[in-house]
């Protein structure tokens, strides 16, 4: 194989040591993060084709979380034509690049991811699957809080539950992540190496493939668990 995407450079030699601080910080302090109001808007505007598209039948939804191009989103809609496909992302170029069809099954969303999600659990959302495909790993140790497992963000992404899955091309990230997942909610989650074989999810996961580099995953099974996330009695 030709290499076309450089392996990811780390300052880290493991695990960053303060990821334990990082996760009982985000369990005990609420965000107060203001919800951007374009966010809100495409929330509202989300959820009014999930409860059309749902209907009586009460499709399950698929969150793509950070789906840059959409090509995920379509995939996953291809995948699974009876669910429902909801992919975020915060970059309008990102999204109208042209990839294709958007199915019947899906949508697009440029919205906050943080906002998003939070949004999704405040709205009793609860989706059967969950991806973080191929998240920007932030390698240097600085910017630890910047992964989502360090970021205040993470209850909320467990609470939404279902079967939650994350690959990367870096190991350190997925085993922080795990090591994290395992303190919020006692959920033990294997690290696996995995080949994607020809059926790619992003043009990431292709790229990182072709240039020969391990590609990584979690998955874990999660309960719908809104009680994870801080209560801000200072709102209530």
């Amino acid at each position: 194989m030709h290499a076309t995407s450089r392996p990811i450079a780390t300052n880290q030699s493991g695990p960053h040591r303060d990821v334990e601080k990082r996760v009982d910080r985000a369990l005990r302090h609420p965000l107060r993060k203001p919800v951007a109001e374009h966010t809100r808007e495409a929330f509202e505007q989300a959820r009014a084709w999930y409860e059309r598209e749902a209907g009586d039948e009460q499709r399950p939804l698929i969150l793509d979380a950070g789906c840059g191009v959409g090509v995920s989103t379509r995939e996953l809609a291809r995948q699974f034509d009876d669910h429902l496909v909801i992919g975020v992302d915060r970059s309008a170029e990102r999204l109208s690049r042209e990839h294709g069809e958007v199915g019947d099954n899906a949508l697009l969303v440029r919205a906050d991811l943080v906002d998003f999600w939070r949004l999704a659990l405040a709205a009793g959302w609860q989706p059967t699957r969950h991806y973080l495909l191929y998240p920007n790993p932030y390698p240097k140790s600085v910017h630890l809080k910047q992964r989502w497992h360090g970021h205040p963000v993470l209850p909320t992404i467990l609470a939404l539950g279902g079967r939650l899955e994350l690959r990367s091309n870096w190991r350190l990230y997925v085993e922080e992540f795990a090591l994290a997942l395992a303190q919020a909610t006692g959920t033990a989650a294997a690290v696996e190496s995995f080949d994607p074989g020809s059926r790619y999810l992003t043009p990431f996961e292709r790229k990182y493939h072709a240039s020969g580099q391990s590609l990584w995953r979690l998955v874990a099974e999660l309960p719908h668990a809104p009680e994870l996330v801080p209560c801000d009695t200072e709102r209530s």
